[in-house]
């Protein structure tokens, strides 16, 4: 276990915001956890779990203890005819491991490629891009409870997956069922199943383009890796040169009868009707239609080629604050509601 204190924070996020842990613990196995808990000082501390800070906006110091999840290791569980199962450490980057799974010749999270992060993020977000999500590609996870220190497993159903959405984000006592573990639990691995026989999931407009493109009607696992690549190069900035945290705001949903009325007066809007009958609308459509793209706020700006990315147009010698991110985001959600009277959901955590 490494402990330290008044740490840099910036490096350790990917908007690139100046903040300091005054206490950092790097955990890199289950064992670390328990020598954490072990320290009365520290026990009774609030707790902060930090992945790849690739979600979250950091407005100032960070007081609790932050617990820097490291924890390696990849390896295959099962290999059947009907699913190649894998499981991950917690403190893998996501990217790399959607490359590792295509070499293991087990397929199945292309469409997730170059999404940022940690592996133990991405159930806490339910990350998901070009018609796959997590949730879909989900077995069961490892984790550890901050308050009793017990080891526990969760399948899908107990990690209740909604759109970027799981129970790690609620706090205890917010839900149905009084189970919420958002600050309570550190995931320490987890486990994908990858159905077999693969196909390819091709059903956006901008997959099916790079399909009709190639004149690839049968396109392999990598290839699909790579056209999904190329997509989000060319419409998202790479943080590690324009500080971002990825989409900032979910994209909304409502019901047809909602769609329709907006439709009356805004024939143009893009939506996409969903399964269980309600319409997802575009939040960067929205943003866009309220004259925001490329506008800023002191150092927080909206990216130009995609309204639904908020970035640092400061670099790291003057880089966008807390504030002013969470400023802009606030300002174009009530334009948003305004004009649309649709209320914007963000997607980072608010530190």
């Amino acid at each position: 276990m490494i402990a330290e204190r008044n740490v840099p924070l910036q490096p350790h996020n990917s908007f690139g915001i100046v903040a300091r842990a005054q206490q950092l613990v790097r955990i890199r196995s289950e064992d670390d956890i328990a020598e954490v808990l072990a320290r009365e000082d520290w026990r009774k501390m609030p707790k902060f779990v930090l992945g790849g800070g690739s979600n979250i906006v950091i407005t100032g110091d960070v007081k609790p203890l932050v617990l820097k999840v490291e924890i390696p290791g990849r390896r295959v569980v099962e290999d059947t005819p009907r699913a190649c199962i894998v499981e991950i450490g917690a403190g893998e980057l996501w990217h790399d491991t959607v490359r590792w799974t295509l070499e293991q010749d087990c397929p199945g999270l292309e469409n997730m490629a170059m999404i940022p992060g940690t592996v133990g993020g991405a159930p806490v977000q339910n990350i998901g891009a070009y018609g796959v999500e997590l949730q879909d590609r989900f077995e069961s996870l490892d984790g550890i409870d901050l308050e009793t220190g017990r080891r526990f497993t969760l399948d899908a159903a107990q990690c209740a997956f909604g759109y970027r959405d799981s129970v790690f984000k609620h706090p205890p006592g917010s839900g149905p069922n009084d189970f919420g573990l958002a600050g309570r639990a550190v995931i320490t691995r987890v486990r994908l199943r990858l159905p077999r026989p693969w196909k390819p999931e091709l059903g956006y407009l901008d997959l099916a383009r790079k399909a009709a493109e190639s004149g690839i009607d049968e396109p392999t696992p990598m290839q699909v890796f790579d056209w999904v690549c190329a997509i989000r190069q060319a419409k998202l900035p790479d943080w590690r040169v324009l500080g971002n945290a990825g989409s900032f705001f979910k994209n909304p949903t409502v019901t047809p009868e909602q769609c329709a009325d907006i439709i009356a007066r805004e024939p143009r809007i893009v939506h996409y009707p969903m399964p269980d009958g309600t319409v997802k609308l575009a939040a960067g459509w929205l943003i866009d239609a309220c004259g925001w793209k490329g506008k800023s706020v002191g150092n927080a700006g909206v990216y130009e080629k995609q309204a639904l990315v908020l970035v640092n147009r400061g670099g790291n010698t003057h880089p966008a604050t807390g504030g002013e991110v969470m400023t802009l985001a606030k300002a174009i959600q009530t334009s948003v509601y305004e004009r649309f009277g649709i209320r914007l959901e963000p997607e980072p955590v608010v530190v």
